[in-house]
């Protein structure tokens, strides 16, 4: 007999400890919700740290309801990638530090802001002495030694942080699925993916087992599961909130950097979240964040311009996608505000710079750890298939592809994907901050308070088919990293078979035929009878460090909505 492979061994490993840490949970974790259970998920975030804070609400009732919900969804869509319940009861809960570097300068006491509300980690984000394996089976039992800065500042406050969270290897993908711990489903029906790299958390929140999940974000990766689980997120500017002590998916990687930020369920607990994590003075812990305090920002009432980015000269949006947009444009119309179609600098332009800088190691930092063995995302496999090609092949390519279709996109992205030396990558920088100033100028001459687009062309993707969707599909979103703006995701509308179905002729259409390789190959996995019932939402995007605006915004597109009679409601799990 052949003994297994190290990576096969260590899935193994890894997999048969989270089920033991499932077996050792009390049986009542097992059993459905109460009513009592239920009042308790029901709190808001500042409800639940008035009771727990107050004595009327202990750490046991809150994990008893919460760790329900944990092992319904694990069940349901296997999103953990580790269980801390039991230890979170501990005298010594996770994120508790055993080495001296965190006693050396302790310091001052803060208000348990937090106390008492579960927060579930990306694993992705330090927590001393559990493995960050960020989806590869070569970080296994490999614990970390020491706590990421916001594992630190929870622990401060109170924070309950009972799960971590699975990710795709290396944090790349459109689906959560790894050999580590399997694939990640979509709570509103299994046969969907529930988005990436946060793709855990966003199956967390969505079946109400966390009210906060710790994520990352380069390319949409808090957005995205945002999106196809009806859930909120939102993506700070680079140095907003506390990231130090995450594993990006790129080391080293500054051109176009990894934003840690937060997911909720709740709109009002997102914000609330943030307001509580401000006032615990984050770069008091994180020598990488701003000293920017909470500013305090009330939209209400006001009238605002919106600019609209209907398309991105890529994959229109779907029409389900694109219904919940024009939902939001006459909800916030019919509120008096100035809604107008805003075109910004060619999107296409900015992507090929944001995908050159991301690449521009030739995949070193993401593909490194990988052993032979170990499945990728289909997306991750072709990136590094067309990394690897000769550049010669490739522009050969992008040669036929040019004068056999005249798709500019896909072409230009097989002859400038490939490892850069040190001035081309340099260039590249400079090519990205004229980028941004171009945007500048054209969010100036508009008038723009915020500008509104799709988060992604389709619903939640079926499973397995990332590869014909493309990670330029993400474009939407990947954009505002490299723009390094605050971009937020609110829940809007479901999809429906009837009204988001696809003319019968489409593919005989002219909108069809002018769609380059890319754009086919997206709209090749949109059925919305397959995909009735799956969340869609939109996305409200600011200018840096613009985050109180966003959420807002947000809050004002929530409201216009429901006074349309079209106020989100999810399922509940």
């Amino acid at each position: 007999m052949f003994s297994p492979s190290p990576h096969h061994r260590d899935c193994n490993a890894k997999q048969q400890e989270r089920q033991r840490q499932l077996d050792a949970l009390p049986h009542v974790y097992t059993e459905g919700c109460t009513e009592a259970d239920n009042k308790v998920l029901d709190l808001s975030l500042g409800e639940l740290v008035q009771r727990h804070e107050a004595g009327t609400l202990s750490t046991s009732t809150i994990l008893q309801a919460y760790g329900k919900k944990v092992v319904s969804a694990q069940k349901a869509t296997n999103c953990l990638a580790g269980i801390m319940l039991q230890d979170a009861m501990s005298s010594k809960p996770p994120g508790s530090p055993t080495n001296s570097d965190h006693t050396l300068h302790p310091l001052p006491e803060r208000r348990p802001l937090l106390s008492g509300v579960p927060v579930s980690i990306k694993d992705c984000v330090d927590i001393e002495g559990y493995d960050t394996t960020v989806g590869y089976s070569c970080r296994v039992n490999q614990p970390a030694t020491s706590s990421a800065a916001i594992v630190r500042l929870l622990r401060d406050a109170g924070a309950i942080m009972h799960v971590k969270t699975t990710t795709p290897p290396g944090l790349l993908g459109l689906e959560t699925s790894s050999d580590l711990f399997g694939r990640t489903s979509n709570p509103y029906n299994s046969k969907f993916g529930s988005g990436a790299s946060t793709g855990g958390g966003g199956a967390l929140l969505a079946s109400r087992g966390s009210v906060i999940e710790v994520g990352t974000d380069i390319g949409g990766s808090v957005r995205l599961p945002a999106h196809f689980c009806g859930v909120y997120g939102m993506k700070s500017s680079v140095g907003r909130f506390p990231g130090w002590g995450t594993s990006p998916p790129m080391p080293g990687l500054e051109s176009v950097a990894t934003s840690c930020s937060p997911m909720a369920r709740r709109l009002d607990d997102l914000e609330e979240f943030w307001k509580r994590v401000m006032e615990m003075k984050p770069w008091d812990y994180d020598h990488t964040c701003v000293p920017l305090p909470w500013r305090p920002v009330n939209l209400q009432g006001k009238k605002l311009r919106w600019g609209i980015v209907w398309e991105d000269g890529i994959i229109p949006p779907s029409p389900a996608c694109r219904r919940a947009l024009e939902w939001v444009s006459d909800a916030l119309t019919k509120q008096g505000h100035d809604v107008v179609n805003f075109t910004p600098p060619s999107i296409a332009d900015g992507l090929n710079i944001g995908f050159q800088l991301c690449f521009s190691d030739g995949g070193v930092g993401v593909f490194k750890p990988v052993r032979k063995d170990e499945k990728l995302d289909p997306v991750m496999t072709g990136i590094k298939s067309l990394l690897g090609m000769p550049l010669f092949v490739k522009k050969f390519l992008a040669m036929l592809t040019r004068r056999l279709t005249g798709d500019e996109v896909w072409a230009s992205m097989l002859e400038k994907l490939h490892m850069k030396t040190a001035s081309e990558e340099r260039a590249l920088v400079v090519a990205r901050e004229e980028y941004k100033a171009r945007w500048h100028e054209a969010w100036e001459a508009e008038g723009l308070d915020f500008v509104l687009t799709v988060p992604h062309s389709l619903p939640a993707i079926p499973a397995g088919t990332a590869e014909k969707v493309t990670l330029v599909s993400a474009g939407y979103m990947m954009l505002f990293n490299i723009l390094d703006y605050a971009a937020g995701v609110v829940p809007v509308s479901f999809v429906n078979k009837e009204s988001d179905a696809l003319p019968k002729d489409f593919m005989k259409s002219q909108e069809y035929k002018q769609m380059g390789a890319i754009g086919k190959g997206a709209y090749s996995v949109y059925d919305a009878e397959a995909m009735h019932g799956l969340p869609v939402g939109v996305q409200v995007v600011g200018r840096r460090f613009e985050e109180e605006r966003v959420l807002q915004a947000m809050k004002v597109i929530e409201d216009a909505l429901e006074e349309c009679g079209r106020k989100f409601t999810p399922r509940e799990f």
